[in-house]
């Protein structure tokens, strides 16, 4: 049974490398049978339609469209993720919303935009008629006096995304004013930023203010809003609340403030009209300032996060930790653009035909190497080396090599290393011409940069590879001796580290799929798609045959399987002891037992991690895996410890009595009673504490430790395969998982006196 459930998930996961394949065919098959896309509003008559819960939209489609399936969310998000997801066909929703929900999602399309219209108003309880009065009367003022439409503009006739809520200065005098709103989307509300906005938000602040009322929003869901209103939990409600008949027995409406219309939306490809098409067109990139309002994806700690946030303060800026994450969410369709160096792109680019710059280079920008502020000797040192390179032509050699032709060959260097060690932190994963990892030794740029000013030096040169966020962390805590990975210089970096002068210059650029530029509108891929076992042979074969590369997952395996066991080894002596301490009769070796279990169960593991290498070990020259054993094993020891306990304690009392009783020591009485029980009881709880510690030594590349998920980082960097080097990982630690859950397992029948006495009785 658990040989079949192994093979069914390996299947699975191998299946999925063909994804990309699969949904290539399927979307030639539906492109060529047109019968089965929406055209008109009524195809959706048999469809799976989705709708919010307690809308208008819901009783429209429930008559309307009688053999309908009607599914019901509380939210459009949760709608859209249904249909990209195949749960539904099509959505309801405001035609406004619709508009934004596109822009935000390139392949969601519109079928109808008015397929049903209505007046749309502020709710308030019937008992407060004079509220309701008031804010028509502001209405009707707000109106006349031009108010109305500035508000209008700015959230139904412009883009909401990038609207700006305005400062309502409110000089409070009267009551509270308790506003429901159902957070949805926009233009009437959505939570950004920290703070409501929207149309129905920009209007009740200005009405709260003309009328001095202390405003206070209250986010409910739709459904609640009535009923919120009704028993006085609130005052007013808003959110694109169509006015019907229905809702009127319950509550009293403004004057309409805006005419509603419903949308329906569904995927770009079950969509015929040519409408949708051309929408999905305009939405398209053509230049950076496309950018404005969309995903954009930066490397974590770079430079060009600060730059993208500045120039783009609308966009959605997402952070991704390596070179190889950004391309994956790139690829993926998690970011529409993603900013990098522009050297490393040209590289790229050669060998991944999906991928485009979008624009031009942006900008350039001078790097240097990072050193401990308290080494200034070793900074002075380098800048009197990079000097001697730029003036005897050595510079520009290894600037025509690795920028210009492309090279990935390391020159042969005469190092006598007889003057000590340095210490220098790389980036393996930054990519050509900087820094890669071929058959297994990094080379590029950088690291020739790096090896010269070794031997200038006499030193042995020692690389660290580590997180590009972790590099300054470890310049300043001594844990390296130089920061070598294309390190911007920038002001704020200079109050914790020192740059030597600048050593290169670099570009960068936007990069996105193809399919993503306007400019590649058109153009057909006519070649033939691979099968199956020609794509899984080719991904076989680029991650791990070529440059040695299986040479990486042993490696990060055997990193891997040593911190585990040794974690485990560490961990279950240390959660011995904590708890005896933790069942200690002294109160002061108890309390001390209950701290360390508070704080370490409450402490993250990646931060118990880096607090021990970067703070703890700051000082030290200790090999990273140790400090990885140590951190797991902390961790590890304060869940253990717990169960330990937990499993003593179950043994009944009488048991310990039975053995004081026969002559047998405390300690006797421990070891040959309690402890065996206790052990069975244990068993299956520490199993799957194990395995979870396993997996969560996947972060033990932040402090320079090559594991399996390190390897998978340093092999996409080189081949920009988004998916194989992932399952391969994945499918590794899963085999991992399975083997201790074996070996466990059969522990634990071992140890079953149940079992043992049935096989003795077979054996006599």
């Amino acid at each position: 049974m658990r040989n079949n459930l192994l093979i069914g998930i390996i299947l699975i996961i191998i299946l999925s490398l063909a994804g990309c394949h699969g949904e290539n065919q399927q979307t030639k098959q539906t492109t060529a049978n047109n019968s089965g896309k929406l055209i008109q509003l009524d195809d959706i008559a048999d469809k799976r339609i989705g709708v919010c819960t307690g809308t208008i939209f819901d009783g429209f489609i429930a008559t309307k469209y009688p053999q309908a399936n009607i599914n019901r969310y509380d939210s459009t998000p949760d709608m859209v993720m249904a249909i990209r997801s195949d749960k539904l066909d099509v959505a309801v929703i405001d035609a406004l919303s619709a508009k934004t929900v596109q822009n935000s999602n390139p392949d969601i399309g519109i079928l109808s935009d008015n397929a049903l219209s209505y007046p749309l108003g502020i709710g308030f309880n019937k008992n407060n008629t004079a509220l309701r009065s008031k804010f028509n009367n502001f209405l009707k003022e707000s109106r006349s006096n031009g108010a109305y439409d500035e508000i209008y503009q700015r959230w139904f006739a412009n883009d909401p995304e990038t609207a700006v809520m305005p400062a309502v200065k409110n000089n409070i005098r009267g009551d509270k004013l308790v506003l429901g709103v159902s957070v949805a989307d926009l233009p009437y509300v959505a939570y950004k930023d920290g703070k409501y906005v929207g149309f129905d938000i920009e209007m009740i602040q200005k009405f709260a203010a003309q009328e001095g009322y202390d405003l206070e929003i209250v986010s409910l869901e739709f459904a609640s809003l009535i009923a919120a209103l009704s028993s006085g939990k609130v005052d007013m409600i808003a959110d694109g609340i169509a006015i019907t008949e229905e809702r009127s027995k319950q509550i009293d409406f403004s004057d309409c403030y805006v005419e509603g219309r419903a949308a329906v939306i569904a995927l770009q490809k079950n969509l015929a009209n040519t409408n949708t098409a051309a929408n999905n067109n305009n939405s398209k990139l053509k230049t950076v300032d496309d950018l404005k309002d969309k995903r954009i994806g930066v490397l974590l700690g770079g430079i060009h996060d600060d730059y993208a946030r500045k120039t783009y303060p609308q966009a959605a800026v997402m952070q991704y930790k390596s070179q190889s994450d950004l391309i994956l969410a790139v690829k993926t369709g998690k970011v529409d653009a993603a900013f990098f160096t522009h050297e490393s792109l040209l590289e790229m680019m050669r060998s991944d035909k999906e991928l485009a710059f979008l624009g031009e280079n942006l900008y350039r920008i001078p790097i240097g190497m990072g050193f401990n502020q308290n080494n200034d000797e070793l900074r002075i040192r380098f800048n009197e080396f990079l000097k001697q390179i730029q003036g005897n032509g050595v510079y520009d050699d290894m600037v025509d090599r690795w920028v210009t032709k492309g090279t990935t060959d390391m020159p042969v260097l005469e190092n006598p290393k007889n003057n000590g060690r340095l210490v220098v932190g790389v980036v393996s994963d930054k990519g050509l011409p900087f820094a890669i990892v071929k058959n297994n030794r990094i080379v590029g740029f950088d690291i020739e940069m790096a090896e010269r000013f070794a031997a200038y030096l006499g030193k042995e040169p020692v690389f660290q590879d580590m997180e590009f966020s972790s590099l300054i962390a470890a310049a300043v805590g001594n844990k390296i001796d130089m920061i070598d990975s294309t390190l911007v210089i920038t002001e704020e970096r200079k109050k914790q580290v020192d740059f030597s002068d600048p050593y290169y210059e670099l570009g960068t650029s936007v990069f996105t799929l193809k399919n993503n530029l306007a400019k590649y509108d058109g153009q057909s891929d006519n070649s033939a798609a691979p099968s199956f076992m020609q794509k899984f042979s080719d991904s076989f074969y680029n991650n791990m045959i070529v440059e040695q590369r299986y040479l990486l997952i042993i490696n990060g395996l055997k990193a891997t399987a040593l911190i585990s066991l040794f974690s485990v080894v560490f961990g279950t002596l240390l959660g011995a002891l904590i708890c005896w301490l933790r069942m200690a009769k002294n109160r002061f070796l108890s309390t001390i037992a209950r701290v360390y279990i508070s704080i370490l169960r409450g402490t993250p593991v990646l931060v118990l991690l880096m607090l021990i290498f970067y703070v703890v070990f700051a000082s030290v020259n200790i090999d990273p895996i140790i400090v990885a054993v140590i951190a797991f094993g902390m961790n590890f020891a304060a869940y253990v410890s717990e169960m330990f306990r937990t499993a003593i304690e179950s043994v009944d009392k009488g048991q310990s009595e039975a053995g004081i009783a026969v002559g047998f020591t405390p300690l006797q009485t421990f070891i040959y009673i309690i402890m065996p029980q206790a052990v069975r009881q244990v068993l299956p709880v520490y199993k799957g504490e194990f395995i979870s510690m396993v997996k969560m030594t996947s972060v033990v590349g932040y402090i320079a430790v090559q594991d399996l998920t390190k390897a998978s980082d340093i092999i996409r960097s080189r081949t920009f395969d988004a998916f194989f080097p992932l399952v391969m990982v994945a499918v590794l630690y899963f085999l991992i998982s399975w083997l201790l859950a074996l070996t466990l397992d059969y522990i634990s029948l071992k140890t079953d006196p149940k079992r043992n006495r049935s096989t003795r009785e077979v054996s006599a």
